[in-house]
Formats: structure tokens, sequence, C-alpha cells
């Protein structure tokens, strides 16, 4: 990875975007799309605005496939007094750092858990409703990038290395994924209404288990809590056995995506789940292999091109 590339994948990394709390992130991923496209290969369209709450698509040329990238983190909310609900599933250990800002400034405080409950650690009282999230501690090794919130940053992040040289296809950003999702239909429906698009790849991170490994390349899920369509998914393994590409197979009964609301939605959408393997899910120690990390974007250019 290039020094550019590791400084834009850290301030992903410490943008403040937990689920239903994205518009920091839709602002950056504008500003840097509007930035940059002058040097992609196609300037792609850009696609905001209420009615698509803080969702942002890249439209190129003439699109056929969408990549599906949610923008949002797992965190905490403060309740009452000095009590944290958490937003979608974070891990929750004493001492945590977590960082927000609410009427009266910025707050760094420290995580407690106290017989499964969660409470803030602070020097004064934190405003009711507001959003805490894990301190950012990006670590850059040989071999190793190590942060909080590389779920799914680096979903975002190869979405944004793709779109460099993508000629035609959508990238979709969404929002909410880690707390029950609920944008999703309303994307899908755009994308199938304006332009009949039937297939998706969803650019997430899933975890290293014993069948799934650092270092050894991209997962290709067959399936996790949901199914996706066997002929789709043998296509996309297909696709990935010809194009040079590390890649795993990955097989698992629990965990989602995207995936999960394109397969509810109305629409006759194939998808698959394509990304790098982490470990540490859900904590500030979330740890991807730069290997499985270069090859979740060459796999994600050479399937948006042979799709």
């Amino acid at each position: 990875m290039q020094a550019s590339d590791i400084t834009l994948l850290k301030t992903l990394c410490s943008t403040f975007a937990p689920s239903g709390n994205e518009s920091a992130m839709t602002k950056f991923l504008i500003d840097y799309v509007n930035t940059n496209k002058e040097n992609w290969k196609v300037q792609p369209e850009l696609v905001y605005g209420e009615e698509f709450q803080d969702c942002l698509i890249l439209k190129f040329g003439k699109p056929k496939t969408a990549i599906f990238a949610h923008i949002d983190s797992i965190g905490f909310t403060v309740r009452y007094e000095n009590q944290l609900l958490p937003v979608g599933g974070p891990e929750t250990e004493t001492g945590y750092s977590l960082v927000g800002h609410d009427a009266m400034g910025p707050i760094e405080c420290k995580l407690k858990v106290e017989e499964g409950d969660l409470f803030y650690d602070f020097g004064r009282g934190i405003e009711s409703g507001t959003d805490l999230v894990f301190k950012s501690d990006f670590r850059n090794t040989d071999d190793y990038v190590q942060s909080c919130y590389l779920d799914n940053r680096l979903g975002v992040f190869s979405a944004l290395k793709v779109a460099e040289t993508l000629e035609d296809g959508l990238i979709v950003f969404s929002c909410w994924e880690e707390h029950g999702g609920g944008t999703v239909p309303f994307l899908c429906k755009w994308m199938y209404e304006n332009y009949q698009i039937k297939q998706a790849l969803v650019s997430d991170i899933t975890w290293v288990t014993e069948g799934v490994t650092h270092g050894n390349g991209v997962a290709i899920s067959l399936r996790d809590m949901s199914i996706p369509r066997k002929e789709y998914v043998d296509k996309i393994v297909a696709l990935a056995e010809v194009s040079g590409v590390n890649y795993q197979i990955e097989v698992e009964r629990s965990g989602g995506s995207d995936g999960r609301e394109i397969q509810q939605s109305p629409y006759p959408i194939d998808w698959c789940f394509v990304g790098a393997p982490e470990d540490h899910v859900h904590s500030p120690d979330e740890k991807v292999h730069k290997d499985d990390i270069d090859a979740m974007i060459n796999l994600y250019k050479y399937l948006m091109k042979h799709l």
C-alpha cells in the first residue's frame, strides 16, 4: 500500500460515523470524490440528497453491477446518568477509550463494564443521546493494518480504489448496516427502476476463522445468516478462479451484511459478499493483512469488468 493509501484509510477509520449519524462520512466522501475524480478513468455522476438520507451513489458509464459498501460503524449512545447503550454489536471491555462531542464540548472518556451493563467514566455528565465511538489508534506495519472501524472503512476504501479505473458500474455507500439496516431497500429500488441492475457485490469485512485466515486472499462468502443464490455465487467463484487473484471460500451460519437487505428487497437482485478477513472484530484493534486488502481491490476490479 502506498503512503497516500495509508493516509486515506487512516482518515476513513477516524471519521465519526456511527449508525444513524453518518453525515460527516458522507460529506467526506463527496469532497474526496469531487477532488479526485478528474484523475479517474471515468468521472462518475454523484447521486445524493434528501431522498437518499446520508447515502451516496457513484454512477459510472452504463452500469450493470453495483458495489455496496456501508459507511457506518458500531458505537455507543449515552442514556441517563453515566449509562451507555450499544450501537450495533461492539466488543466491550473496561478501559476502552471512547470519543465524541456534545453541547458542552469534546469528549474523551473510558468505557466501564459492570455485571454486563455499560457505563462511561468522565469528569462531567454527558448529554443524553450523545453518540460515542472508539478512539482511533491506527497502526501500520509491514504486513498489517490495525485500527478500530476497519469494518467497514476498509470496504469503503476498496470501493474508492476500484473507482479509480471503473468504467461501468454503481458504487453504493449505504448507512445503518451495523444496527439493523434500513437504507438498502430504497437504494435497490432506485438502482433497479433506473438501471434495471440485477447483480450486486457487498464490499464489507468478514472474520478470521479456522477456514478463513490472514494472508491467503479475499474471502468469497457462500453463505452467512443469509443464503445468496448459488448460480450467481458460483459465477463469482468461477471468475475469481480465472482472475489469478488469491481468494478463500467462506461458509458461516451467522453474521450478515447489506446482502441480507438486498435479498429481502422486492427486486430480483443477486448478491455476493466479497471481503478481506479481519481479527479482533468490532473492537478497537481490528486487524487485516495487507495482502488480503490488495486481493480484495484486485478481485473487485476484475469482477466489475467481467460480470
